[in-house]
Formats: C-alpha cells, structure tokens, sequence
C-alpha cells in the first residue's frame, strides 16, 4: 500500500541527489554538442584519411553499448594510468555516446543545404569561415533542434546508468532506499515522477526553441 507520509519522508533523501542528475546530463550534453560538430565535419571531409578514419569511430561508438563504455571508462582506463572520477567518467561517457549521435543529426542538417548556397558563398569569394558561420550553420542547427532536444531527453534516462560506476544519482538512491526499508513503490514512484518534471519542461523548451528559430528564420 501506498504511504504519503513515508514518501514525504524519503522526497528530501532524493531531492539531495537530483543536482547530481541534472548536472550529468547537461556537462554531458554539452560535451556531444561540442564534440558533435567537428565530427559531422570531419566524416564530411574530401581527406580519406579523416573521414574514413572518424566514421569508423562514430560506428563503433554508435554501435556498441554505453553501459560497456562507461564501463571502460572507469574500471579500464586506470590500468592505463588514467583514473577518472564517477562523475567525470559518466559525463564523458555520456557525451562521447552522444556525440557521435549528434554528429549524424548535424551532418543531416549541413547535407540539407542547398548547393547553390555554396556556390553563391564561393563566387562572392567568401572565406570558408565567413561561410561555415554566417551562412551554413546558421541555417543548418535550427531545423534540427527538435531532433537535439529529443537526445537530450533521453540521456536524462540515461543517467541511471551510471550507478554501474558507483555514482550514486536519482536511480541508485531509490534503489537504497528501498533496500533498506524494503519499501520500493514510494521511492521508485517518486523518481519517476521527478523524471517526468525534468524531460516534460525541457521538451516544453525544444518546442520553444523551435519555434523562435521558424520565426526568426
């Protein structure tokens, strides 16, 4: 049966860690937008020896699980001499995943300019930074900001996966709640609910975004 009073009492236990989730999925998001770009470049370049070379990357990222490549991340790296901290390796983990996601969403948006755009950029003699950052791109993000918000909706329920490397976030505090208590409904309950205020108002956001861009197209 459900208790409202011992889900009063357990709500500040998970509010304490939700900073914890939020600050992962955004330092990690951050991390795939900045990423993400250069990749989308890079796979696009006339040079085999990075293209090639960069989507095999983003195939292999794509293609094999986050939860290996955290994994790899924290327990792995330190044999190597590299030991990160569970936040530092869940935010990196998340944003190379992601990244390589992203890079794809923005290689679609670039791909879906006209040609004449860059012929119009070359005959006037523009330099190829005054056409990738005042023509290009400026064209390019806007129509696929709908598709960023949605990843970045889904690596807020992504986030629980980093208990596996003993980052104690909204997940992994439910789960000790209810082992000590033996009472799981009210805590899993509640993180499902603080799941939803978090993506409902960032996709809320997206729209947002979406529609001042159409506008100011």
């Amino acid at each position: 049966m459900w208790d409202w009073s011992y889900a009063y009492q357990i709500l500040p236990e998970l509010l304490k860690v939700l900073p914890i989730t939020i600050g992962a999925t955004v330092v990690g998001f951050l991390i795939a937008c900045l990423l993400g770009l250069p990749l989308a470049l890079a796979r696009r370049s006339r040079s085999k020896w990075l293209s090639y070379p960069v989507g095999a990357w983003i195939e292999f990222i794509r293609s094999t699980p986050l939860l290996v490549q955290l994994f790899i991340l924290f327990y792995a790296l330190p044999l190597y001499g590299i030991a990160l901290s569970p936040f530092t390796a869940g935010v990196v983990g998340l944003g190379l995943h992601y990244s390589t996601y992203l890079s794809e969403v923005f290689r679609s948006g670039i791909e879906a300019i006209p040609r004449g755009q860059w012929e119009a950029s070359k005959a006037l003699n523009f330099s190829p930074g005054h056409t990738w950052f005042r023509i290009i791109l400026p064209q390019a993000v806007p129509p696929v900001i709908p598709v960023m918000g949605n990843y970045f909706i889904t690596m807020f329920k992504e986030t629980p996966l980093l208990s596996a490397i003993t980052l104690v976030e909204l997940l992994q505090t439910a789960k000790a709640i209810g082992s000590g208590s033996f009472r799981y409904l009210e805590a899993f309950t509640l993180v499902g609910v603080l799941f939803l205020l978090l993506s409902y108002p960032s996709s809320l956001l997206v729209g947002r975004l979406e529609t001042y861009f159409q506008r100011n197209r």
